[in-house]
């Protein structure tokens, strides 16, 4: 408890701990190893294929991005199946787990070609920090509303207006605007540049999601969630939230309060 008590904190652990203290609990303090997802695979390898693409220059061509998706996605599956080789126990949103790995294998492909193709027609400019570094995968840790707090942002696009517009890349259908609220804060307090918008880069679609406005967005305000979150794990409330959520939970196996 004692280092999850004083760790910094980050979007995945507060949306977490919010939906669900008690999947938080199971997860990252009692450590319950969780049952692999194929979806977890595709987004990771689809992530890493666009990074490729984008430090290329954009100049990787396509096929050789499918194939690194292709490369990767394999891995991490043989992976999560040494751990779990039972598919039908992998979690699965449409289909069984074996069928999950197969289909998303083709639609990676697929998701990773056609990012190839909307990258090099639409040719967004990647924002370059003050060190030099593309904001790719781009590190920051700060503090907000009194609270540390860590994260990997995706990509930062420069504006016009010579303002950034922070991005993120997503495979499946969730999407979080207190992910790209947190992104906005901490990018300000780290370099001093203006975040006035966010999006989403949808790989359903191959497109970018409506522009999220976030000019009036304040530190205060996003910092009211970290510090809530915060003082909940350091007193140890973990409240079970059973419901629908609970199927697309990978750590039920362990939870007595879990819908199966």
């Amino acid at each position: 408890m004692t280092d999850i008590a004083t760790q910094p904190r980050s979007v995945s652990q507060t949306q977490q701990y919010e939906e669900c203290g008690w999947r938080f609990y199971l997860q990252r303090i009692e450590r319950v190893v969780p049952v692999p997802a194929a979806w977890s695979a595709h987004g990771t390898a689809f992530h890493s294929a666009a990074e490729a693409v984008e430090r290329s220059g954009r100049t990787m061509a396509a096929e050789e991005a499918v194939q690194l998706f292709s490369d990767q996605y394999s891995a991490l599956v043989n992976k999560a199946l040494d751990k779990e080789p039972n598919t039908d126990r992998w979690l699965s949103a449409n289909g069984t787990g074996g069928e999950d790995i197969e289909r998303r294998y083709v639609l990676g492909q697929e998701h990773t070609r056609r990012y190839v193709e909307w990258a090099q027609e639409k040719q967004p400019e990647i924002w370059v920090t003050p060190s030099g570094d593309d904001a790719l995968e781009l590190y920051f840790k700060t503090e907000i509303g009194g609270v540390q707090v860590r994260g990997y942002i995706d990509q930062l696009v420069f504006e016009p207006d010579d303002s950034l517009r922070v991005r993120d890349l997503k495979t499946g259908t969730t999407k979080s605007k207190f992910q790209l609220e947190t992104y906005k804060v901490a990018i300000e307090k780290v370099y001093n540049v203006p975040v006035n918008k966010g999006d989403w880069y949808l790989a359903k679609n191959g497109n970018l999601s409506r522009v999220v406005k976030l000019h009036e967005i304040t530190e205060e305000q996003v910092g009211e969630r970290y510090a809530a979150m915060d003082a909940g794990v350091k007193r140890g409330d973990f409240k079970a939230n059973p419901g629908f959520n609970c199927r697309f939970c990978d750590v039920r196996h362990a939870c007595s309060f879990s819908r199966r």
